[in-house]
């Protein structure tokens, strides 16, 4: 009752509530009037409200597939939000707008990638449109980094932002539950509940997000974010809350089967274990690992097999199991896929045109990015690139690495290094504290992340990444910053 009565009372709180509602009763209402209605509550939040607004994205971009399945209408709501709290920090430092001009390194380096990629794209027959939508993807959430990092932040901010991700994989939770356990039946929109899936894929919790990668990586922030508040709130309070959602997280985050995350996940923990050497973290992970497996995944697995003697489903659907998920990345069958169809086989095209596009390569919108996703690409049936991997639509290249060395060659490479290691330098300058180490541990886990991933393209880990830089970048004093009350 305590958590409760501190948590509902809290402006914050009611702000949140106040924004859910707004969402909820615009999936009910015609298309443009529910768009009127989001552009104007949410505009006004975000210029009022700044701070509160951001931390609403992490609500709204984890459950905004679902929101815009049901209704289009809602899907300005998050870059919305972006700009008008844009706009607030202009007008908060309308008397120094020179200081908003100040940019390190790995900044520069963001913007001339962006403007190489641009260039080389449309000397090389991309349309306006894809390169436009390729630049967005990459500078909307670098926006939230530059929107916090210059912005005075309240003390309660990041504990805020906890508190959100929390009980937004709570809910997340709950809900990848109810579709497993309902063999993807309940609560679902039309077309995800008859979407058909791989065998590969049926086995998997898709969730809210829609995509059990971006469910993982909610689980994965949630996961940090229980053990940052469990720091906060040392002794009894909380105590069975926190421990409860951590066992819960654990068990949803195994049941998505997402390699990749568990592999950055993996990387995350043993940096900043060995950094901090708080091994305390270390037993408490193990401990409610264990009971995840005891009280979630073997129980839930056992459940579907149950479900389905019901005759709810006209095909058996195999439950799925770690060891087989674990199995399928060295299965002959599967890295021959890759290698027709699959990460192999595009990071073998990538070469070929890297090959003929050496020094600024063929430009954004033109390989395996979320501009290609839309606009498809005017190079790929010169290179005899299939498209099928994803049901007839254009693919993600799923290697981050792969897609910058082709899409903008030498100089592109040179930028995107340098903008990494850039934000690795900031890191490594405030190593002596916990917020640096633990950026430093999740710059490596991001850098895995490149590997198999679009990472950088990802609103999910984007969103948290951004966020979390700019929290760190506000409180190491790195720019001069501003109220945004």
């Amino acid at each position: 009752m305590t958590m409760i009565k501190d948590k509902i009372y809290g402006k914050d709180t009611i702000y949140f509530i106040v924004s859910l509602a707004v969402l909820f009763v615009s999936l009910f209402l015609p298309t443009s009037i529910a768009l009127v209605i989001t552009a104007l509550f949410f505009g006004a939040f975000a210029f009022l409200r700044p701070q509160q607004s951001l931390v609403f994205l992490i609500i709204y971009v984890s459950i905004r597939p679902l929101l815009v399945e049901v209704n289009s209408g809602v899907k300005l709501v998050g870059d919305l939000i972006t700009f008008v709290a844009f706009v607030r920090l202009l007008v908060a430092a309308r008397k120094n707008l020179l200081s908003l001009f100040h940019f390190k390194l790995f900044e520069w380096a963001l913007f001339l990638l962006l403007i190489a990629g641009s260039i080389s794209g449309l000397l090389n027959g991309v349309l306006t449109s894809a390169v436009i939508f390729q630049v967005r993807t990459f500078i909307i959430m670098y926006l939230l980094y530059y929107i916090v990092s210059r912005t005075r932040l309240s003390e309660s901010w990041l504990k805020s932002l906890a508190w959100v991700t929390v009980w937004t994989g709570v809910i997340a939770s709950i809900h990848g539950l109810i579709e497993k356990l309902s063999l993807r039946q309940f609560l679902l929109p039309d077309a995800w509940k008859y979407k058909i899936l791989s065998p590969t894929n049926a086995v998997r919790i898709y969730g809210l997000p829609g995509n059990p990668n971006s469910l993982a990586l909610l689980l994965f922030f949630g996961i940090l974010a229980i053990l940052f508040l469990q720091q906060l709130y040392k002794g009894e309070k909380y105590k069975w809350f926190f421990n409860v959602n951590l066992t819960l997280f654990i068990g949803i985050f195994i049941l998505t089967y997402s390699r990749g995350t568990w592999i950055s996940a993996f990387v995350f923990g043993i940096l900043f274990i060995v950094m901090t050497r708080n091994w305390k973290v270390l037993k408490r992970l193990a401990i409610a690992g264990v009971t995840s497996i005891v009280l979630i995944y073997f129980p839930v697995n056992w459940g579907v097999h149950y479900i389905q003697t019901l005759g709810i489903s006209p095909e058996p659907i195999d439950p799925g199991s770690i060891g087989g998920r674990l199995g399928e990345t060295f299965d002959q069958k599967n890295l021959d896929l890759m290698s027709e169809s699959g990460r192999f086989f595009y990071i073998k095209k990538g070469f070929e045109i890297f090959n003929d596009y050496k020094i600024v390569g063929s430009g954004f919108g033109s390989f395996g990015g979320s501009a290609t996703l839309s606009y498809g690409s005017p190079i790929y049936d010169h290179y005899g690139i299939r498209s099928d991997i994803y049901g007839g639509k254009y693919f993600y290249s799923d290697n981050q690495y792969i897609q910058i060395i082709t899409e903008t060659g030498v100089v592109g490479v040179i930028l995107f290094a340098v903008f990494l290691l850039g934000m690795l330098a900031l890191f490594w300058k405030q190593r002596h504290t916990t917020f640096g180490k633990f950026m430093i541990a999740l710059w490596f886990a991001t850098g895995f992340s490149g590997f198999y991933y679009n990472i950088w393209e990802l609103k999910m880990y984007t969103m948290f990444y951004f966020l979390l830089f700019g929290a760190f970048a506000s409180m190491s004093d790195q720019y001069k910053k501003f109220d945004l009350k």
